[in-house]
């Protein structure tokens, strides 16, 4: 078995790359500068994994990891020059690079993603960028300390119609927005956990899958995808695409670390998410910009905003409500309301440049040309919104949030929901 990856490991092993490798967007280790090409390991092959893949096939993929190995001898029929790995841990042991592509469930991301940088490669992480806020605060600050570029995958972050939206709303078209709703039809939960004994499939290191997870007999209602339905690996639908909605009004809004969050939702079944939910976050005066009142609805249900504006067609979406009148837009569209009282209405002068693509732009910053959208300081705030959401529903009770200190008040069990405890042999 490979050795466990604790702090104190990971600083030795950085140390032993040597005093003289640089890390950070201007230089670059192991001579990438001399092929243009970045050395990339690529953690997760499989759904996300495949597309992410593919976003970086032009580089150097130097070791392909997956604890499927049908994924994994699939993935390296494409790149037969990088090596294999089931286990990451033997991947980082074994293999320069001088960046990491993770795209593996949620509870593996953050010991991925803070070993792969104590390395000082950069990281391209898949959203949530963590698995609890504690990681996800943990991971912004170790980026930053080591200078790294890097970006959570938010894909729809680098589409022309975010940019639009963010340049109407700064713009002052709605005057003031103190209200915001996002609402999303995506359903992850339900049910309790998988039950009955299954025998582990062959291609599987289920161990490894496990990772930092507390230990569960194998079922197929885990792996592959489904996943997301458990808190022991996932957060339910608002863990998996508030990241993406919730990302259009933190960037038009410049918001941050909310003040309070309170959720509701279906009754929870033992160690699922809920089938739905709806989350409220109160987000403090902010420069010229006043309070935000946030709020998220999942699994078909919606804010009455939504009706009282007339946007009822919209599935999924989010909607900003101003002093003078109110704004809906999805990944690909919006539309100002009342539509008559904006008919005249004039877009301002671009001021967001266009993404040359989100993979590419992390691959040139990795590169010194440029920087990324959704690195992780802005990514890391967005996450640990996310999942205080995660945290309220648990407790089912409003909870006061002090970003500072990463202190919820206002139930006893909310400060073991910010952090975890990881199973042996996978602390970070």
């Amino acid at each position: 078995m490979p050795r466990p990856f604790t702090r104190r490991t990971l600083l030795k092993s950085s140390a032993a790359l040597g005093a003289g490798m640089m890390v950070g967007p201007s230089l670059r280790p192991f001579g990438t500068a001399a092929s243009d090409r970045l050395d990339v390991a690529v953690v997760g092959v499989a759904s996300r994994g495949r597309a992410n893949l593919d976003g970086v096939a032009a580089e150097n993929v130097v070791a392909l990891c997956d604890v499927d190995r049908v994924q994994l001898d699939a993935a390296a029929e494409r790149f037969p020059r990088a090596r294999t790995f089931q286990d990451w841990r033997k991947m980082l042991d074994a293999v320069k690079a001088d960046a990491v592509v993770v795209s593996t469930p949620d509870h593996h991301h953050a010991p991925v993603t803070l070993a792969a940088m104590q390395l000082g490669w950069h990281a391209y992480t898949e959203k949530p960028l963590a698995h609890t806020v504690e990681e996800a605060r943990r991971m912004a600050e170790l980026a930053a300390e080591k200078g790294l570029v890097t970006q959570m995958g938010t894909q729809i972050h680098a589409g022309g119609n975010y940019r639009r939206v963010v340049e109407a709303i700064r713009s002052g078209v709605l005057g003031r927005v103190p209200e915001v709703h996002v609402f999303c039809n995506a359903h992850w939960g339900g049910g309790g956990r998988p039950t009955g004994q299954h025998a582990t499939p062959g291609h599987l290191d289920w161990d490894v899958w496990l990772g930092p997870a507390p230990s569960r007999p194998y079922a197929p209602g885990y792996h592959p995808a489904q996943w997301r339905r458990y808190w022991d690996f996932g957060g339910g639908s608002l863990a998996d695409m508030a990241c993406h909605f919730v990302d259009l009004p933190f960037w038009a809004l410049g918001l941050r670390h909310p003040i309070s969050v309170e959720a509701e939702g279906e009754d929870e079944h033992h160690g699922s998410c809920p089938r739905w939910s709806s989350v409220r976050w109160e987000f403090p005066q902010r420069g010229a910009r006043g309070p935000v009142l946030l709020t998220w609805h999942d699994g078909g249900r919606y804010p009455d905003a939504r009706r009282e504006w007339g946007c009822e067609d919209w599935d999924s979406g989010v909607l900003f409500v101003g002093e003078k009148g109110a704004l809906i837009a999805d990944y690909s569209r919006f539309q100002l309301l009342p539509a008559e009282e904006f008919s005249g209405w004039q877009a301002p002068p671009r001021s967001i440049p266009d993404s040359v693509g989100h993979h590419r732009e992390w691959i040139e910053a990795c590169k010194g040309r440029g920087k990324t959208t959704c690195h992780f300081d802005h990514a890391g705030a967005l996450t640990e919104t996310v999942l205080l959401g995660t945290v309220a529903y648990r407790c089912r009770t409003r909870l006061s949030w002090d970003p500072d200190s990463l202190t919820a008040t206002g139930h006893a069990d909310a400060h073991g929901l910010v952090k975890k405890v990881y199973r042996s042999g996978w602390q970070i």
